[in-house]
């Protein structure tokens, strides 16, 4: 048997370039696949855009001319990630990126897990641990998502029941599981699926807008103790209750025989 996991024996060809990459914490296996195809992955200094290339022992691996170090101290942090902060490693227009307000007391190559809008603050979580960040970062996870949200005109009296329901918008259905007013311009929501500026796009099609939107919990983790810009470890309790709600979820959506 082979594994991607800390104790895990490898193949005798190798194991194969993505599953390496993702076991030395540059990303989830699924996003080493991207950087893959994209041709920044070099083999013994030759690019390789295959997927499924072994990695012999010994080889040297690189990932934008930078060696891939073999033994990585895994980390996982929650970052408060302040409003006019990007949720990406690097900007071409010199805008702040979120991985930098952990340096450098954090010596590691951490990446975000998801992203938060530019506008928007909150929860942001890191890691290096590329198999964490393939189950708890899938969309299959289905793990809680809390934001508080204060709006610049006052919420309309059916604009909860419709987010509970479903607001259709280019092509998609947007759907809340929980939301609570807390007064005429401020709303807590909770959302599992998290498509691409869903709160924002359910206010417009009311005509709101966001003045503040924070992500105040993903899961067990919340902002408590942080203030805008500070970050801190998970603690293990908290990676566990993250991993198994995730893997709890994805069980829940396997398919399964019907009797006929």
């Amino acid at each position: 048997m082979t594994g991607t996991g800390e104790g895990a024996v490898e193949e005798p060809r190798g194991p194969r370039l993505q599953v390496f990459l993702a076991s030395c914490g540059i990303a989830s296996r699924r996003a080493c696949e991207d950087l893959i195809r994209a041709g920044r992955v070099c083999l013994d200094g030759k690019v390789v855009t295959e997927l499924g290339t072994r990695v012999p022992a010994g080889a040297t691996v690189t990932v934008d001319d930078r060696p891939v170090e073999r033994e990585v101290q895994k980390r996982y942090l929650v970052l408060h990630k302040p409003a006019g902060v990007l949720s990406s490693a690097s900007d071409p227009h010199g805008r702040p990126v979120a991985v930098d307000l952990l340096k450098p007391e954090v010596a590691e190559r951490v990446y975000n897990i998801g992203r938060l809008d530019y506008e928007s603050a909150g929860v942001l979580l890191f890691t290096n641990d590329g198999d964490f960040a393939g189950v708890v970062g899938h969309p299959s996870g289905n793990i809680e998502k809390e934001y508080r949200i204060r709006t610049d005109r006052v919420i309309p009296e059916g604009f909860p029941r419709a987010f509970l329901r479903g607001i259709p918008d280019e092509g998609q259905i947007l759907r809340a599981l929980r939301v609570e007013l807390e007064d005429e311009h401020i709303f807590r929501v909770v959302l599992i699926e998290g498509r691409n500026r869903e709160i924002r796009r359910a206010l417009a099609v009311f005509g709101l807008a966001a003045v503040a939107l924070v992500r105040v919990r993903v899961g067990p983790v919340t902002l408590e103790g942080l203030q805008p810009g500070s970050w801190r470890d998970l603690s293990d309790p908290e990676r566990e209750s993250l991993l198994s709600a995730a893997n709890g979820a994805a069980k829940k959506s396997t398919p399964r025989s019907r009797p006929s």
